[in-house]
């Protein structure tokens, strides 16, 4: 009995024991300190929004629209070469239109193939104008097999968009066409076209940019998207996730992959009517040469206002000159609507009828008044023609300015040079210090200085006299002629001294 009962005690002391230090280490673990702030939630914060139920089929959309997805082959005689690009080739290398590299032979036929697609039952398609531009013969392709010739019923070089049409025995499919306005950064898009001969490829990407300004800043709204497309894709559509064309894909970036550019939709279907009856596009013109303002502008000629557009030259001749338009004029309104800057003028009038009046509300040194303006056809764009080194002035001897330019005075040698119009008064940038103000303001040798400061400038030492006390900081407003420009053009620049 004694043994027993020893054991027994010896149990039930060691699990009282054990259940007494439990008890004990458990007093001893650290408990929050109480300085420690709780977890917060900034209600800044944004949250991910819930992924939208049936989230749009792609494959869908692709199988609706690609019956209304044309293939087309333009063929041009081998000594006929188009151009490429639209208005001037930029020297830093712009974005490519469409073109397949394989198909330059200058010997014989010269074929170019794209994409297109047809907007209406009758067999009316929408594609790139650079496409079919100077094309004798335009073969479409269909997804049943067929092939049709196409006549080119109206083209626009300044939207680089082409209206043609095919003859068919039966009603054609054709693409719904949305509204681009509507469209937003990071919205999903298709692409659909023939890229490299490969038919009917459908890539995807997302909106990466609206309203991209490549070739012409005054009508140039482009849509960039990362989703891939490539030589033969041109003309083709770009696809929202509804299934509705929203653009047509024109150029690609020569610099970087998977950069797009599509024309908006709304664009082409602003012009349509035009093409379809007229077969081009006629746009309002007031033969003026417009800047924005920008915080120096402003300050430098003492403005009341950044907004509007300021006049930089007229046009002899034009509707501008005959209205009475005048140089530092700042235009403000068209018929009562503000404006804010140079583009949204230019696409203001250029969407007004030739013939047709507008009324331009315009400050003129810190007076209101209103000019109305009969509006002329927008003529062609012309090319730019770069001046020759060989007709570039040469360094003078004159001393610096605090512009960091040399000038000297224009005679009639270089007058003759540079084919400068007959009484044409200013000095001349014979040298631009590298990296002074007048190179970062874009200045070049071979301009002509006509006005500092809305001051004339004729001699080298009416020049010195106007710019000898600039100070670091001040802001000085040139009023250039620039030869190389075809026809020559004037122009306002702002120098900031360092």
């Amino acid at each position: 009995m004694t043994r027993r009962f020893l054991a027994v005690t010896v149990c039930l002391s060691a699990t009282l024991a054990f259940m007494v230090g439990l008890i004990v280490a458990g007093s001893l673990m650290p408990s929050r300190a109480v300085s420690a702030p709780e977890r917060v939630v900034s209600a800044a914060r944004i949250s991910a929004a819930p992924l939208p139920a049936g989230a749009p089929s792609f494959a869908d959309v692709a199988e609706r629209l690609n019956p209304a997805v044309v293939n087309i082959d333009a063929t041009t005689e081998g000594t006929r070469v188009r151009p490429r690009v639209r208005g001037v080739p930029l020297p830093d290398a712009p974005p490519d239109l469409f073109e397949r590299p394989q198909d330059r032979d200058r010997d014989g036929p010269r074929r170019g193939a794209g994409t297109g697609f047809i907007i209406d039952a009758d067999g009316l398609i929408l594609t790139n104008q650079h496409v079919i531009d100077g094309a004798e013969r335009i073969m479409v392709r269909l997804t049943d097999g067929r092939t049709l010739r196409a006549q080119t019923i109206g083209s626009d070089p300044d939207t680089d968009i082409a209206l043609i049409k095919v003859e068919s025995s039966r009603p054609l499919p054709f693409a719904a066409l949305g509204d681009s306005d509507a469209l937003r950064v990071g919205e999903w898009v298709v692409a659909i076209g023939n890229p490299l001969a490969y038919e009917h490829t459908v890539t995807v990407g997302v909106v990466s940019f609206i309203g991209r300004k490549l070739f012409d800043s005054s009508l140039d709204r482009y849509i960039q998207t990362d989703a891939a497309i490539n030589f033969g894709n041109s003309g083709g559509p770009l696809i929202n996730a509804r299934g509705e064309v929203i653009g047509i894909n024109a150029a690609i970036s020569s610099r970087a992959s998977n950069i797009g550019f599509a024309v908006p939709i709304n664009q082409a279907s602003e012009i349509l009517p035009q093409l379809r009856d007229k077969g081009y596009v006629s746009r309002g013109y007031i033969g003026v040469m417009l800047r924005d303002v920008d915080p120096d502008l402003q300050r430098s000629l003492r403005l009341a206002t950044s907004h509007g557009a300021l006049v930089q030259d007229i046009t002899p001749g034009s509707p501008g000159a005959r209205a009475g338009v005048r140089t530092y004029d700042l235009i403000v309104a068209v018929d009562g609507a503000a404006i804010s800057g140079n583009d949204e003028l230019i696409q203001l009038i250029a969407s007004r009828r030739p013939g047709s009046v507008a009324t331009l509300d315009v400050v003129r040194d810190g007076r209101s008044m209103s000019l109305p303006v009969k509006l002329a056809e927008r003529p062609a764009r012309a090319k730019a023609e770069a001046t020759s080194a060989a007709d570039r002035p040469s360094p003078s001897a004159a001393r610096t300015t605090p512009l960091g330019i040399l000038v000297r005075d224009l005679d009639g040698d270089f007058s003759r040079r540079l084919r400068l119009p007959d009484g044409l008064e200013g000095v001349i940038v014979s040298r631009v210090e590298p990296l002074g103000p007048a190179a970062d303001a874009g200045i070049e040798r071979g301009y002509v200085v006509l006005e500092v400061n809305r001051q004339p400038v004729r001699t080298i030492e009416d020049f010195r006299r106007v710019t000898a006390q600039g100070r670091s900081g001040d802001v000085f407003t040139l009023y250039l002629y620039k030869p190389e420009i075809e026809g020559g053009q004037r122009a306002l620049h702002t120098v900031k001294i360092d």
